[in-house]
């Protein structure tokens, strides 16, 4: 009760979870990294379609009992990675849930501070490189929605993406010396 009265999003002094979960997820009780509590709407996701009126084909006129492609929880970090432009987003993890929401803490990590600048274990997050990963699926959530694993049952993200690897086995490949 007391979550679902609060902000949607809140800057939480310590984890909840701090053993079995932040810990194990990059969480340090140091400088510069710092854990946001924020909640997700739970349920489908509603097309918005004016009037409920969806124009085309009979299979996309579908107004509500459409699923989200990706986990709550990446939305979770998705958001907080945008509130908090400043901040990397290392990873995240589940606390709680009502009828309505559910609760996520996401870790996040300050690439500014010297501490973790010069922290050879965390300072590859500090490269120009690692901006927004939550928004380009490469968080743990993220490569989750993706298909993106190891071993035989990701043989369909082969390339980098299953359209990169849909691409390469449907394009018939001419080469001029063949």
């Amino acid at each position: 009760k007391q979550w679902y009265q609060r902000s949607s999003g809140i800057n939480a002094e310590w984890p909840l979870r701090p053993g079995d979960k932040a810990r194990r997820l990059g969480y340090k009780n140091k400088q510069g990294i710092c854990i946001y509590r924020t909640r997700v709407k739970r349920g489908g996701r509603k097309r918005l379609a004016a009037k409920g009126i969806c124009y085309g084909k009979p299979k996309t006129s579908g107004v509500n009992q459409l699923k989200f492609q990706r986990s709550l929880q990446s939305v979770a970090e998705e958001r907080v990675g945008r509130a908090c432009g400043g901040l990397r987003v290392l990873n995240s993890y589940w606390v709680g849930q009502d009828a309505v929401y559910k609760y996520y803490e996401v870790i996040c990590v300050d690439t500014a501070h010297k501490a973790i600048r010069n922290d050879p274990r965390i300072n590859w997050i500090c490269n120009p490189v690692h901006k927004h990963r939550e928004l380009r699926g490469l968080t743990s959530a993220g490569k989750k929605n993706r298909g993106m694993g190891k071993g035989h049952n990701y043989t369909k993200v082969i390339g980098s993406s299953r359209r990169a690897n849909w691409k390469r086995r449907n394009t018939l490949s001419l080469r001029r010396y063949r």
